[in-house]
């Protein structure tokens, strides 16, 4: 065995010591440079998420409210017109980014609660963003509101169900609906997997506060 002379051996202690603190302060940042940087983006959301915690009850029991907001990635779809838009075109306005398609029954079933959650709320401070993720037959989804009689919901749809794939890879979406409510800073203040009552009193007293009781 080699022998390491006893100055060399403090050297060498203290060295391993620093390496250990340097690999805890990572670790309990997830060890991702920067995680500061995104706190202090979404210091906005972040301060609305004690008053959420509560109101997670009832129809939206299952609405898992976020510990330490996260900025989402840059998510992009298209309007009506084809026009290509995303959550940062949303920025100042509190959303209800929801993922939804044709040939999900939940997803339709929560539809015109959401619609009419858009209709009693939605304005200046607060929007529902339902986006269409059907990879065929692409007139089916406007077919299928105009039938349903969904009048108050602009129509976004991403065909390639990109959306969907980057919110997987980022641990926020498994399934169909899936339902994510982003505050004006574009950061995710919680995330409801599957099918909610959205027009409920609990559903509309959660959007109220994360607006701050904004006027439409």
């Amino acid at each position: 065995m080699m022998r390491v002379p006893p100055g060399k051996a403090s050297i060498l202690i203290v060295g391993l010591l620093a390496l250990a603190g340097t690999a805890a302060a990572l670790y309990g940042t997830g060890g991702v440079p920067g995680n500061r940087g995104a706190d202090a983006a979404c210091a906005a959301s972040a301060a609305k998420i004690a008053a959420l915690k509560p109101l997670a009850t009832g129809a939206v029991a299952a609405f898992a409210v976020q510990d330490s907001p996260k900025p989402l990635p840059a998510l992009t779809f298209s309007a009506k017109d084809g026009a290509r838009t995303g959550l940062a075109d949303f920025r100042g306005r509190t959303v209800l980014l929801n993922l939804w398609a044709t040939w999900c029954a939940p997803c339709r079933e929560e539809m015109p609660a959401l619609d009419r959650l858009q209709a009693d709320l939605g304005g200046e401070a607060f929007t529902v963003v339902a986006v269409n993720i059907d990879t065929r037959n692409l007139e089916r989804p406007r077919t299928w509101l105009q039938e349903a009689g969904i009048a108050n919901l602009a129509y976004y749809a991403d065909p390639q169900a990109k959306v969907f794939q980057e919110l997987k890879s980022v641990g926020k979406a498994f399934g169909m609906p899936t339902t994510l409510l982003v505050g004006p800073d574009g950061c995710e203040m919680g995330i409801l997997s599957g099918p909610a009552d959205w027009a409920s009193p609990e559903a509309k007293a959660l959007v109220t506060a994360a607006t701050d009781g904004r006027p439409r």
